[in-house]
């Protein structure tokens, strides 16, 4: 596989990045050393989370749940992409990786890959598989967050916040690899560009080199991916008020397409569990750069204006077979099955704004932190494709690659879309044990398309009751919405009716306690979710002008459940993170049918009633410390009628570190074991493409930190 990229840029950004580093090298000399052994903090409790917020608020004064997963547990787990990372949180379960990317739904709603991720505040398109090695934390805001973000669903927002730039001079230099032959190697490095530290960097580049276990039916052969990202955030003081952040990265990752497994009616994979039904030459190519910059003005003590933009372009080519099982057939390996192979170019481009202004005050006998803002958001999308004939095709025979080139065929439509949205917050402290948080939005999208325009307000409120000086009772209430365009069916009644948007209703009840001199956080929040508005479509005598349908907004979508969390240091040597959740999920649509189906009473795909993980870690040495995690997934349903099901399961991960001193330099050796059993089970996905389990894995780690 090839990649394409800039070499002026990789040489700027990694002469950059080694500069202070070499600079401190070769005055060696002039420094004092200092070797640290053992840690005297806590690397799994994380105390804030910018993104719940809009701002670095204590999570006990956050009436809301939110799970906060630092860089250090995910790279003990030698996490690789954003779904290793959000194991870690049992309110998150994952959908489909087919193209090359990945789903995931929280509280049992699916995030959309428009406005289900921010990066450092902004809305980011996630249509991609997200690298995770420039991340410092990955915050999980469960429930409707519209409020401060705009449309956005009604389970939560994944908030990805990256490594910010350092004053003094780091590098570490990291090297992976797993038992399939597997490598990623990775530079991560810091420091200050002048003297008086006022302009400071930070730097990743990271190149991988993915063998999967799964075969394509035609070859035997792996799917393989090819990826480089190269990372850029500069910190320039402009004064002693004002800072100006400008970040950039790039990613390319091509890969072969696996669009999963097939299920019989049993819930049984057809055929082997390592078969990869595309097309050998099935592949996804993304070329993905975002250049963003924030500006931060510190007006006083109390009062500070951020404001920030972000330029997204997203390039994608793909080259899919898209497979599929003949109709009425279970036995490819009699009947054959089927490919109807495309290429398609995807151009998407995502610009985003705000400005945030934000203070501390005392009126009225309350303290009040007050946000005022806006944001902004500008999407366009473009598409070319060029479709071949389908073809039926034998396992095990080679699949003849057709003549395609999207570049014949003329660009789509365009589809864009603008959205405005302002926002009003306070966090008011009445005493010593009573919160009050109060806060409304009005969002105005304009879309090229009927019905494209759409106005909602938003509101959220909550109150904090805290007992004694560790612990607090919360009840909040909040909505999100998502637009829904008009009617467009030419048999439906209601055609070319503009559709309200969808609006999802949450009450929680919760309890954050910090124990062990602050060093365990432990939570837990009882939630009812309620999506109204809901489109649903009805069968009608035919009418004269040949009406059969008609479509109204009477469904409803219902989740409720529980989670409980802990999250830091149980003893002098002993961490943890752990999370559980219960979940009740079905829909409310009477006879209404939804994408033709009747839905009333059922439960999403992916939405198990239990799910829960843990991982700890125990320091042996203050040079040698070993893991253990478990992940468990209860039964899930694979298709919307229910019929189907996906059994649960347990996985067990074991690992082990062990740090030295080699001429002054901390290195890191690492070893992991994930699925120690070799269980095998079903991921996220449908009947259709589900997701296969990997078995027992081995991976091992080398860092060296200068």
């Amino acid at each position: 596989m090839v990649f394409k990229y800039s070499v002026l840029g990789l040489a700027v950004g990694s002469a950059l990045m080694a500069m202070p580093v070499l600079a401190e090298v070769a005055s060696d000399a002039n420094i004092e050393r200092i070797n640290v052994t053992g840690r005297t903090f806590n690397d799994y409790k994380v105390g804030t989370a910018s993104g719940a917020m809009r701002g670095d608020i204590d999570l006990m004064d956050t009436p809301q749940s939110v799970n906060v997963i630092p860089d250090f547990v995910t790279d003990e787990q030698l996490a690789t992409n954003l779904a290793e990372v959000l194991v870690n949180d049992s309110s998150v379960t994952a959908g489909t990786t087919r193209w090359n990317r990945q789903v995931f739904s929280i509280r049992g709603f699916e995030l959309d890959s428009s406005n289900g991720y921010l990066i450092n505040g902004h809305q980011q398109w996630s249509h991609y598989v997200q690298p995770i090695e420039t991340l410092q934390q990955v915050e999980v805001l469960k429930g409707p967050s519209s409020m401060l973000y705009g449309q956005s669903g009604p389970g939560g927002l994944v908030n990805m916040v990256t490594k910010k730039p350092t004053y003094d001079s780091m590098l570490n230099l990291g090297f992976d690899t797993d038992g399939y032959g597997s490598t990623r190697a990775q530079l991560d490095a810091g420091g200050s560009l002048n003297e008086a530290q006022s302009i400071r960097y930070r730097g990743v580049l990271v190149k991988q080199d993915t063998k999967y276990w799964r075969e394509y039916s035609a070859n035997d052969e792996n799917q393989e991916r090819d990826r480089w990202l190269g990372y850029l955030n500069m910190e320039f003081d402009l004064s002693d008020d004002l800072l100006l952040s400008v970040k950039y990265d790039h990613t390319q990752d091509k890969a072969g397409i696996d669009a999963g497994g097939w299920l019989d009616k049993q819930g049984n994979v057809i055929g082997e569990r390592k078969t990869v039904w595309d097309a050998p030459w099935a592949f996804t190519d993304n070329t993905v750069s975002n250049l963003g910059a924030d500006l931060t003005w510190h007006m006083s003590d109390n009062w500070k204006v951020k404001a920030g933009y972000n330029d997204q372009q997203f390039n994608r080519q793909r080259f899919d077979s898209a497979p599929s099982l003949i109709e009425g057939s279970e036995d490819p390996f009699k009947d054959g099955y089927k490919i109807k192979p495309f290429d398609r170019y995807d151009d998407w481009q995502h610009k985003t704004a705000y400005a945030d202004f934000t203070g501390e005050f005392a009126l009225a006998g309350m303290q009040h932190q007050l946000l005022i803002g806006a944001n902004y958001l500008d999407y366009f999308y473009q598409q070319q494709i060029h479709r071949g004939a389908a073809q039926t095709v034998i396992p095990g025979q080679p699949i003849t690659q057709p003549a395609l080139d999207y570049h014949t065929k003329p660009k789509g439509n365009a589809s864009t879309y603008k959205y405005y949205g302002f926002y009003l917050q306070d966090l008011m402290t009445l005493n010593e044990q009573w919160k009050l948080l109060a806060g409304v939005r009005y969002d105005e999208q304009k879309k090229d398309a009927i019905g494209g325009n759409s106005y909602a307000v938003s509101p959220k409120f909550g109150v904090i009751y805290s007992p004694m000086a560790n612990g607090s009772i919360y009840i909040n209430y909040s909505k999100s919405f998502t637009p829904q365009g008009s009617v467009t069916s030419s048999e439906d009644v209601n055609e070319g009716d503009n559709l309200k948007p969808e609006y999802g209703t949450q009450y929680e009840l919760g309890t954050k306690w910090e124990l062990f001199d602050d060093s365990l956080l432990l939570t837990a929040a009882l939630f009812d979710i309620t999506v109204s508005n809901v489109t649903i479509e009805q069968d009608i005598p035919e009418t004269s002008d040949g009406k059969k349908t008609i479509t109204t907004q009477g469904g409803e979508q219902h989740h409720r459940g529980f989670e409980v969390g802990a999250q830091g240091q149980l003893g002098e040597s002993w961490f943890v993170t752990s999370s559980m959740m219960y979940l009740d999920a079905e829909y409310k649509t009477g006879a209404g049918k939804i994408d033709g189906k009747i839905l009333d009473g059922k439960t999403p795909i992916d939405a198990p009633e239990w799910s829960a993980n843990i991982w700890t870690r125990y320091e042996v040495t203050d040079n040698f410390a070993m893991n253990f995690g478990a992940i468990y997934v209860g039964e899930r349903f694979a298709d919307t009628n229910n019929t189907i099901s996906k059994d649960g399961y347990v996985r067990f991960d074991i690992g082990a570190a062990y740090t030295m001193d080699i001429m002054g330099k901390d290195v890191s050796l690492r070893a992991n074991v994930r699925n120690l059993f070799d269980t095998e089970y079903l991921d996220g996905g449908s009947d259709k493409m589900v997701t296969i389990g990997q078995g027992r894995n081995f991976s091992v780690a080398v860092e060296a930190k200068f």
